[in-house]
């Protein structure tokens, strides 16, 4: 079973819901592609990460004498869900993974990949919307515009950009799978 993001339900409302993410850690990919394409693009890279592109950390030893320790690859189990939001420029997108609830920036292997990063988003609230279908930009599009319409009626403001959540394989039949928007917004 793969592990979803963790996240607290802090209030229901006409077309959202309001929820508490704790912080976590993502390893992501800038990709300069279509809205489309991007995840198409990264998830090689990303996959290959998780799969065993890294460089595992070692603690230093305390004993001495110190001898350097031969760094080894390390599996990492993919969670759900893949993100996806703008990039810095436009037609730019960031295709993120995010990683195991346990894992910290110190025990989390470093990518061999320099088009792979690690980074730590912080704890949010954020409004989520969720849908079934499939993983298009229109039907992206449709429910961020819907999202950002019923937190601007609920008196929420918008803090950061929009996520487009997913969270199923590409072979689960469209009409089943499970999608986000995700939009943060100011305590």
């Amino acid at each position: 079973m793969t592990e979803r993001q963790p996240y607290r339900v802090v209030a229901r409302h006409p077309g959202f819901e309001l929820r508490r993410y704790p912080a976590h850690l993502v390893a992501e990919m800038q990709v300069e592609a279509s809205f489309t394409r991007a995840p198409l693009e990264a998830f090689r890279p990303l996959a290959a990460y998780l799969g065993g592109a890294n460089r595992a950390r070692h603690p230093a030893g305390l004993t001495t004498p110190v001898m350097p320790e031969a760094t080894g690859t390390e599996k990492i189990p993919m969670t759900v869900p893949v993100v996806q939001e703008e990039g810095e420029r436009p037609g730019a997108y960031l295709v993120q993974f995010v990683m195991p609830a346990n894992s910290t920036a110190a025990t989390l292997p470093e990518p061999v990949d320099p088009r792979v990063r690690i980074r730590e988003i912080p704890a949010q609230l954020a409004a989520a919307m969720r849908f079934s279908g499939r993983w298009t930009e229109q039907a992206f599009g449709q429910r961020a515009t819907a999202l950002g319409r019923a937190v601007t009626a609920a008196r929420l403001q918008p803090t950061g950009a929009i996520r487009y959540a997913r969270f199923d394989s590409p072979w689960k039949p469209w009409f089943l799978r499970r999608n986000e928007v995700v939009l943060p917004v100011v305590e």
